[in-house]
């Protein structure tokens, strides 16, 4: 007999686990040394309880900071 999952049991049950939100964030940035753009593409794991928003936000700033 098969066992009944659903896909909404499934995620519940990375939920309960403390689970993340996985974000891939892509920025361009301009090479100093050429002058050229580049994109750089970076992967965030956020944890469910955060407010993702927020973290972007902040990982964004500090990308931009770096920058200058």
């Amino acid at each position: 007999m098969a066992k009944k999952q659903t896909f909404e049991s499934k995620l519940h049950r990375h939920a309960k686990g403390g689970g993340v939100k996985a974000f891939k964030l892509v920025y361009s940035s301009k090479s100093p040394k050429s002058g050229a753009w580049k994109f750089t593409e970076r992967f965030l794991h956020v944890p469910l309880d955060e407010d993702e928003k927020q973290v972007l936000d902040n990982t964004i700033s500090e990308l931009e900071a770096e920058q200058k």
